[in-house]
């Protein structure tokens, strides 16, 4: 689904994002704001926490700059929903490879540092 990532940009289906993004159930929600730049909060993550995805990849930047709160942490925990949070590149092949074989996944994508 994801075709390509570098510093500041992701390629899905033809498509160029340039801004912070997430992928719930095939969907693109574009131009993601975080309450803090570099930090993912459990209301960051709400429409994903609601969904029924089973795995949540969190891409924390090209230098894994964006860590992942412990709010945030108990909220997926709450949920049932695993989590693996690693920087970008890493986190889109493992995106990748859930979705190709047909996992309930969704993505949270910090695009920068």
């Amino acid at each position: 689904m994801i075709e390509s990532y570098s510093f500041g940009s992701m390629t899905i289906t033809g498509q160029s994002h340039r801004n912070d993004l997430k992928i719930i159930e095939n969907q693109i929600i574009g131009n993601w704001w975080r309450r803090e730049g570099h930090a993912l909060y459990a209301e960051d993550i709400d429409d994903i926490l609601y969904s029924a995805v089973e795995t949540l990849v969190i891409g924390t930047g090209a230098y894994g700059s964006m860590r992942v709160t412990d709010d945030a942490k108990k909220a997926m925990e709450g949920r049932g929903i695993k989590f693996v949070a690693v920087p970008t590149k890493e986190a889109v092949t493992i995106f990748n490879t859930l979705h190709a074989q047909g996992k309930r996944v969704a993505g949270a994508f910090h695009l920068t540092c």
